[in-house]
C-alpha cells in the first residue's frame, strides 16, 4: 500500500517553487506577514480550484475537516476565512500572474511539437475574450451595462496544446480590439481572430512586425479587387482574390494588399469571407485555420465549467485578478502533468479524479481511466441486478 505523499502534494511538486519564491520577494508578498505566507496562500487557492470550492466558508470548512493532513499539503496552520479574505485583498495579484506566465512558458515547450492537423510550421494563436457577469453593487469598479457589472478575460491561446500564452483581465467595457495594443507580436506567428478585431491600423502593426493574421471581413468593408485566383466551388472556395482597401482612411492605415477568400460551407451553406495577409497557403488551409479558432471558445467553456472563475472569493480588483490567475495556473499545471506523465485521460477526466482524491495517498503516475472508452454495455454490466 502506498504511504507516501497525498495526491495534492504530488501535484504541487510539479511547480517551480524556487521561481515562486523569487517572484514573492520581488513583490514583497511576505512582507510583515505572520500567518498564511504567499506559498500557503497559493496552495489554498489551488486546492479550492481543484476541489471545486465555491466560497471562503466552503474552503475553511473542508480544510478544517482535514486538519490532520494540512501539514502534508504544505499548510502549517488551519486557514481562517478572514485571513484568506485579507490575503486576497492585499497580496499583489502580479505575484500569481508572473508565476502563471513562467508555468505557461514551460507548458508551451512541452507542447511545441503537437500536431495541428495543418501543413504549417508556424505558431498559431487564437485571440478572443469571454465576459463574466457580476453584481454591480458588489463590483462597482467593473461597469458593463447600466445595471450590470462584468469582467472580461482576454486570452491568446496557443493552439498547440491549447495553452493560454497571454491573459488580460479588464472591466466589461473594454473593447476587444484594444487588446491588440497590449500584445507583443511574434514574427512568423499566425493570429486568428473574429471580426471584433478588424482594425486596419492595428492589423498593419502585426504585418510590419512580421506576423500573420486571419480574420473575417465586415459586410461594409470597402475593398477593391486586384487579382482573382482560380476558385474551387466543389470544395466551397467561391473566390480567392487579392484586394486593396479603397477607403481614404482605411487605405492609409493598411497600405498593402490583402487576400480575400469567400467560402461557402458545403454542409451548412453558410458563406464566410476571410481577410488575411497569408498569400502562400491554399485557400482551404486558411478556412481550416479560422475553424481552429473555435478552440479558444472551447477553452472558455471548459474553464468556466471546471474551474472557479464565475464566482469569486472577494469583490476587489486584486481578489478577482488573483483568482483568475490561480485558475489559469491550475489549468496549465494539469496540462503539464498530463504531458509529462503521458496520461491518456482528458483534462476534464483528470480534474474529475483530482477533485475527489486530493487527500488520498495514491501514486500520481498511473493509468487514469479514459471515460470515453467505457461503453453503455460495460456500464450496464457493472450495475447490480435488483430483480
Amino acid at each position: 500500500m502506498y504511504t507516501g505523499k497525498t495526491l495534492f502534494a504530488q501535484l504541487m511538486d510539479f511547480l517551480p517553487w524556487t521561481t515562486f519564491s523569487r517572484i514573492t520577494v520581488r513583490y514583497g508578498g511576505d512582507h510583515r506577514v505572520r500567518s498564511l505566507s504567499c506559498t500557503e496562500h497559493f496552495r489554498v487557492l489551488a486546492f479550492a480550484q481543484l476541489a471545486y470550492r465555491e466560497s471562503l466558508r466552503d474552503i475553511e470548512a473542508v480544510l478544517c475537516a482535514q486538519s490532520a493532513k494540512l501539514y502534508h499539503m504544505g499548510i502549517r496552520s488551519p486557514v481562517r476565512r478572514s485571513t484568506l479574505a485579507d490575503a486576497n485583498e492585499r497580496r499583489d495579484w502580479r505575484i500569481f500572474a508572473e508565476f502563471a506566465q513562467r508555468l505557461i512558458a514551460q507548458a508551451r515547450k512541452l507542447y511545441a511539437e503537437e500536431d495541428l492537423g495543418l501543413d504549417l510550421s508556424n505558431t498559431v494563436y487564437a485571440l478572443d475574450s469571454t465576459t463574466i457577469d457580476l453584481c454591480l453593487s458588489l463590483f462597482p469598479w467593473a461597469p458593463f451595462r447600466q445595471a450590470k457589472a462584468a469582467v472580461k478575460m482576454h486570452t491568446l491561446l496557443d493552439l498547440r496544446g491549447n495553452i493560454p500564452s497571454f491573459v488580460h483581465v479588464s472591466d466589461g467595457k473594454m473593447h476587444d480590439v484594444n487588446v491588440l495594443d497590449l500584445l507583443l507580436p511574434e514574427a512568423g506567428a499566425i493570429y486568428v481572430m473574429d471580426r471584433a478585431y478588424l482594425d486596419y491600423g492595428r492589423l498593419f502593426a502585426l504585418h510590419r512586425a512580421g506576423a500573420f493574421f486571419v480574420t473575417r471581413a465586415k459586410s461594409n468593408s470597402d475593398l477593391r479587387r486586384v487579382y482573382s485566383a482560380p476558385s474551387d466551388r466543389a470544395r466551397g472556395i467561391v473566390r480567392d482574390q487579392t484586394v486593396a482597401l479603397s477607403g481614404y482612411y482605411s487605405g492609409r492605415r493598411y497600405p498593402r494588399h490583402l487576400r480575400r477568400i469567400r467560402f461557402k460551407d458545403p454542409q451548412t451553406q453558410k458563406t464566410l469571407v476571410f481577410l488575411t495577409n497569408l498569400f502562400d497557403p491554399p485557400p482551404l488551409a486558411i478556412c481550416e485555420l479560422y475553424k481552429a479558432r473555435w478552440q479558444v471558445e472551447l477553452f472558455f467553456k471548459w474553464i468556466k465549467q471546471h474551474l472557479r472563475i464565475k464566482k469569486f472569493y472577494g469583490t476587489s480588483v486584486n481578489a478577482v485578478k488573483t483568482q483568475v490567475w490561480v485558475a489559469v495556473t491550475v489549468y496549465v499545471l494539469v496540462a503539464i502533468v498530463k504531458k509529462r506523465l503521458e496520461l491518456e485521460a482528458s483534462l476534464h477526466t483528470l480534474l474529475q479524479i483530482f477533485s475527489v482524491t486530493l487527500f488520498e495517498k495514491t501514486p500520481l503516475k498511473r493509468d487514469f481511466p479514459d471515460a470515453g472508452h467505457i461503453t453503455a454495455n460495460e456500464m450496464d454490466a457493472k450495475q447490480l441486478k435488483l430483480f
